[in-house]
């Protein structure tokens, strides 16, 4: 090619550079633009958060305001305010669900996690807030290119209650207090909230502080994106039978509110910090979630929140059209405005709301309320403050998108939400050294579409499971045996066992994808979709050696058969692995990796489905047959535990030091003092009645010692049991957990702090917590230890 030539290709490729950049960010507008709308007072960063926002609520019409109250909120052309997005996602990388994103730009991709249920599979907290705040440097990065917005709606911390729920695979799982570490973590990182973790984006927010570039007073308030807990309150039915999600009244104690329910949100709120909070679809007790005023202001008033409220998708519709709640519109709009909800996804509070004025149903006070809490938000996003590329994390662009390091965190949260479940005769891991074939059968085995789940986006470099394990044989085959995970014909049997006959080790993946499991639709079976058991047990019999089953999905799955198959020696769930699932799953095959990840849900046999999605009693109930639900209230058979997972390597532990006797004398408000004394012997004190839970603190201290030839990473988790002081007592709840790497033949020592009024204490049917008196057993694998809790 000559110079000249050269020279013009160049130019050619800088021309459709700048083409694709102009495209996605053309002369950005943004509030208070110089020279024209920079002079107002809500433009001035000297002025605290809340005197900025009175300032600009104070300029505008009933028009504008009422126009602010949707996702899509109007411009304000004579103040220089363009329009803003509300709706964005991003659960587990930055997704195409909301409006808010897009990847038609400069971004053509970027960074898919695993799935939520998968990345919580890990146990690890410190992985939790490094994905966290990856997906919040990739939002932030879209936003200045004009891709995304700056709020996005996740996570997702309902529980999961029912293992047909198809939303399942987007929350930690089961356990309130994983859900609420979980929600913890993320929002941390997401939001930019915890600048210690952040690497290098503390010190770029470091020198610009010292450089005076932000008031100090106002540094601690500032936001990176704002997450969005979700959604309030009880919500996890889709569709089951006649029960739909948008009309369904979900019927939950006290007691199950207390201890199971809320856990999540005000962990997500008190210590995560989050921005946002979103009501739910359904009724509560008999009244729609985004009406509950009491539920709403209990996030305010007694939790902290400080951030805006805004519905799910149409649920203030919901509200009239769906539940009946209300005859008129404008009574619905009166009633979720005046509960404290701020803003609805769609447009119907910009339809309604001015008639709702002019009948006297609502004030503008109601709406100046409600613009306060979504300006101060917009405030601290810096969104006020200039030219978005010259503020906080300007920089951040299509180069901090797809890093190679953001990668390398895909795949290693894929690694340690691996979970081995069954590995007989230590089948696994595979010598590479040995096996020259391969066959890999399955639907989802080279299928890249279903990698992430619900809620993805565009990955950066998606490569399938069969794709993974190329790189590890001379050869591999592949044969889907059924044409999709429905699996409704055995068509592709013959070709599947042929396939699997000519190989010296073979690979089945079964499971779900979204055609069984997804917003907007539950499963009726726990079993396999279709024919894949007779397929999976099939290849199994005809296969040379016993076969590595791979169960995909977020879903439980009630896989009894291959459990007790000799044919199958082995059994992993990687569930939706994300983009990096087809290396991780190879490297765990051929023990590159040492799995450790533990089931964040239990797998309860087929006959549970039997059991009524829409009853929310968390407890047992013998006298009705019901079996209760998740680890610490059911009663039944299970197919796998929750906690359960295996490694190539075996731990064990050593409890170094813990209290056997914990004493409350001191630690009493005046009037349990009293009761005290007028009485003898108590079962149990309530908790408001302990002048200090702090002061009652005391650690357990452990040591893990891997007594195999492998290292790897162990996932410790501390158990306790109460006392039965009455029906409904936990069977056990998990107060703590770490995970740890040790070495091949070597010790780690941790220590696990246990604050008894957290850990320790129970609810009554009341929802009022108490701490059970008498021996509290700690276990901890095989250990146990008792610790007695005396006045």
């Amino acid at each position: 090619m000559s110079l000249q030539l050269k020279s013009l290709f160049f130019l050619l490729q800088l021309l459709a550079l700048l083409i694709s950049i102009s495209s996605s960010d053309p002369n950005p507008q943004f509030p208070c633009q110089p020279p024209h709308f920079n002079s107002y007072p809500f433009c001035n960063t000297s002025l605290s958060i809340t005197d900025r926002a009175q300032s600009l609520i104070s300029l505008l019409t009933l028009e504008e305001k009422i126009h602010q109250l949707s996702n899509n909120a109007s411009g304000i052309p004579r103040l220089g305010i363009p329009p803003y997005e509300w709706w964005s996602e991003s659960l587990h990388g930055v997704a195409s669900n909301g409006p808010g994103v897009n990847f038609n730009g400069y971004v053509k991709a970027a960074t898919s996690f695993p799935q939520v249920l998968v990345t919580a599979a890990s146990f690890n907290r410190t992985l939790w807030f490094k994905v966290g705040l990856a997906i919040g440097i990739e939002a932030k990065a879209m936003y200045n290119v004009g891709q995304a917005g700056l709020t996005f709606w996740a996570p997702n911390i309902n529980i999961f209650r029912d293992p047909r729920w198809g939303r399942g695979q987007e929350t930690p799982g089961e356990d309130p207090m994983v859900v609420s570490a979980y929600a913890i973590q993320f929002v941390k990182g997401f939001q930019g909230g915890s600048w210690r973790g952040s690497g290098e984006l503390i010190d770029r927010f470091e020198r610009k502080r010292a450089l005076g570039g932000y008031n100090d007073d106002e540094s601690g308030d500032r936001l990176m994106n704002s997450a969005c807990c979700k959604h309030f309150i009880a919500y996890d039915l889709e569709k089951w039978k006649n029960f739909s999600r948008y009309s369904f009244n979900a019927v939950v104690t006290k007691q199950d509110m207390e201890d199971t329910y809320e856990p999540p949100f005000r962990s997500c709120i008190q210590q995560g910090k989050a921005s946002c909070l979103m009501c739910s679809y359904n009724a509560v007790n008999g009244v729609p979630a985004c009406a509950q005023g009491d539920l709403l202001q209990k996030a305010r008033n007694e939790w902290g929140f400080k951030g805006y409220i805004t519905s799910d998708c149409d649920a203030v519709a919901t509200v009239q059209e769906y539940q009946n709640y209300t005859r008129k519109a404008d009574d619905a709009v009166a009633l979720v405005l005046k509960a404290g909800m701020d803003i609805n996804c769609g447009s119907y509070l910009v339809r309604h709301t001015r008639t709702t004025i002019e009948e006297g149903k609502l004030q503008d006070k109601d709406i100046d309320r409600a613009l306060l809490n979504l300006f101060s938000v917009q405030l601290r996003l810096g969104l006020f403050d200039g030219d978005p590329r010259k503020g906080q994390f300007g920089e951040l662009g299509p180069q901090n998108i797809c890093t190679i390091e953001h990668k390398m965190l895909a795949l290693e949260a894929a690694r340690q939400g691996i979970v081995l479940l069954k590995n007989e005769k230590k089948f696994l891991p595979l010598n590479r050294n040995v096996v020259s074939s391969i066959a890999i059968i399955g639907p989802m085995a080279n299928n890249i579409s279903n990698m992430g789940g619900d809620y993805t986006g565009f990955p950066c470099d998606p490569k399938s499971f069969y794709e993974g394990l190329l790189g590890y044989v001379e050869k591999a085959s592949y044969a889907s045996g059924c044409s999709d995970v429905p699996c409704d014909s055995d068509a592709g049997f013959n070709d599947a066992i042929l396939t699997a006959k000519k190989a010296d080790f073979v690979v089945v993946v079964a499971g779900l994808d979204l055609s069984q499991e997804t917003e907007d639709h539950d499963r009726a079976s726990l079993l396999l979709p279709g024919k894949q058991m007779a397929l999976v047990s099939s290849v199994a019999a005809a296969s040379k050696r016993p076969i590595i089953l791979v169960l995909t999905g977020g879903g439980p799955l009630d896989v009894s058969f291959a459990e007790g198959d000799r044919n199958i020696a082995s059994i992993l769930w990687v569930g939706y692995p994300g983009e990096a699932g087809g290396k991780a799953l190879a490297e765990v095959i051929f023990g590159d990796f040492n799995p450790g990840g533990r089931l964040p849900m239990t797998w309860y046999p087929e006959s549970f489905t039997k059991i009524a999605m829409n009853d929310m009693n968390m407890r047992a109930n013998p006298f009705r047959g019901y079996p209760g639900r998740t680890y610490r209230f059911y009663t039944g058979n299970r197919v796998y535990g929750f906690g359960q997972g295996l490694s190539y390597t075996k731990f064990t532990y050593k409890l170094l030091s813990a209290p056997r006797t914990l004493s409350l004398s001191g630690s009493f408000t005046g009037t349990l003092t009293e009761k005290i004394l007028h009485q003898r012997e108590l079962d149990y004190i309530h908790v408001d009645e302990l002048i200090s839970c702090d002061s009652l603190s005391f650690y357990v201290h452990i040591s893990v010692a891997n007594v195999g030839d492998r290292d790897g990473s162990h996932v410790v988790m501390l158990f306790s049991r109460a006392p039965k002081i009455f029906e409904g007592t936990p069977e056990k709840q998990l107060i703590a957990f770490d995970r740890v790497h040790t070495s091949s033949y070597g010790s780690t020592e941790t220590s696990i702090i246990v604050i008894p009024c957290d850990h320790l204490s129970i609810v009554d049917k009341h929802g009022k917590r108490i701490l059970p008196l008498g021996e509290h057993l700690l276990t901890l694998g095989d250990l146990e230890h008792s610790v007695s809790i005396v006045t």
